[in-house]
């Protein structure tokens, strides 16, 4: 099928929920993807964030193979193998207790939501369910999580939105300014991607854990895209010195199937008893299977090459010196780029794709998202595009 044909059908027949570049990817194998027409281009996008170990992968191959031959679904009415297998690696690898599986990042956020205000009401009772979340955040698309996300932008046309939570900023004075008798938990991203590949402040991350074990607030760490390696640690907490009371996870888990869910800690163990939460899909056995074989793959050897590559990625941008870009930020492989100029990020993230390589915008600033299995050839050729291109 051509891209004029699968554009017609597109435009017929789906929502025009989103803005497409014009390019029809048909397959791939590493962090390398190849249009309808067989044009290659390098991706540094990795579906943002999904294929963390690359198109291809023999291993994740093998894994999600023997799966769907063996057992797709089965619900969670009965045990499974692959799903009891994932969640002992999860916990084992972030210190966490026990685990609960959902589809997407806005399902597992929505998990975190719900287990900080039944925590709350077990322990206190009624009104108090107010979660605190910061400004310039993405928590989902769902309407809890829409409304827990702190950017206006994304508020229009949905109201009303529900209640329960109240805004602040990246600073304690931030949060104490809208904390009351009624918070139940702090919820936020170590890492804020959507507003521009932000790090949070580690002073300020360490002293609001702090705040929260005074109050008995719940600290809630979403780490749908900075978790299961992007940062160079399992998760993006472990370079921040806690231990969060739960943790959201999506995107990378599963190498590129929907798979989410979200870890709590001893002192969240019990908070979700029968009944009071649940996921047709969560757990699926394929995509446990998927997760499994992400996390065999992404060692603390290859964990620690991810620093390393975050690290080369952002040096050898810097040191270009295009009249376009500015300073990089991020860690590891979750990189923002500061852009200058008359040009924005989408017409430059346009001219990149013209010209081979894969890239995401992010506020104001560019976005690097690449496989976390992408190899130096690889870098080179898309570092070897983004000059060529971004020079003229």
């Amino acid at each position: 099928m051509t891209l004029e044909e699968l554009k017609g059908l597109d435009s017929q027949y789906v929502m025009q929920t989103y803005s497409r570049f014009p390019v029809a990817i048909d397959h791939g194998k590493g962090a390398t993807v190849y249009d309808a027409e067989g044009k290659s281009y390098i991706d540094f996008t990795s579906g943002i964030g999904v294929t963390s170990v690359g198109y291809g992968n023999e291993k994740w191959l093998a894994a999600v193979t023997e799966q769907a031959a063996k057992l797709a679904h089965i619900s969670n009415l009965f045990y499974a193998e692959p799903y009891a297998k994932l969640a002992k690696e999860l916990c084992e690898r972030s210190g966490m207790a026990n685990a609960f599986f959902a589809n997407s990042g806005a399902e597992a956020n929505e998990g975190l939501i719900k287990l900080a205000r039944k925590y709350s009401f077990d322990k206190y009772g009624k009104g108090r369910g107010t979660i605190v979340t910061l400004r310039n955040s993405f928590h989902g698309r769902s309407s809890a999580t829409l409304t827990a996300t702190g950017q206006d932008v994304f508020h229009n046309y949905f109201f009303p939105f529900p209640e329960g939570f109240r805004y602040g900023e990246a600073t304690m004075d931030g949060v104490e300014a809208v904390a009351g008798h009624d918070v139940c938990a702090v919820l936020l991203e170590l890492v804020q991607g959507e507003s521009g590949v932000y790090p949070m402040d580690k002073a300020f991350v360490h002293d609001l854990a702090v705040l929260c074990a005074e109050r008995d607030w719940l600290l809630l760490v979403d780490e749908v895209q900075t978790g299961v390696g992007r940062t160079g640690t399992l998760f993006a907490f472990q370079q921040y010195g806690i231990l969060p009371d739960a943790v959201s996870f999506a995107k990378g888990i599963a190498g590129g199937l929907p798979f989410g869910g979200f870890l709590a800690s001893e002192k969240c163990r019990e908070v979700l008893t029968a009944g009071t939460h649940g996921s047709t899909f969560g757990g699926n056995p394929i995509g446990a299977a998927a997760g499994l074989a992400v996390l065999d793959i992404l060692n603390e050897e290859a964990l620690g090459e991810v620093k390393e590559k975050g690290s080369y990625l952002r040096n050898a941008i810097e040191a270009m010196e295009l009249p376009c870009l500015g300073e990089t930020r991020g860690l590891g492989m979750m990189i923002g780029i500061e852009v200058k100029g008359e040009r924005t990020n989408k017409e430059l993230a346009s001219l990149l794709v013209q010209h081979g390589l894969l890239v995401l915008t992010a506020g104001p600033a560019l976005r690097l998202l690449p496989p976390l299995t992408i190899t130096r050839d690889e870098m080179e050729q898309g570092l070897a595009i983004l000059r060529q291109t971004l020079s003229e």
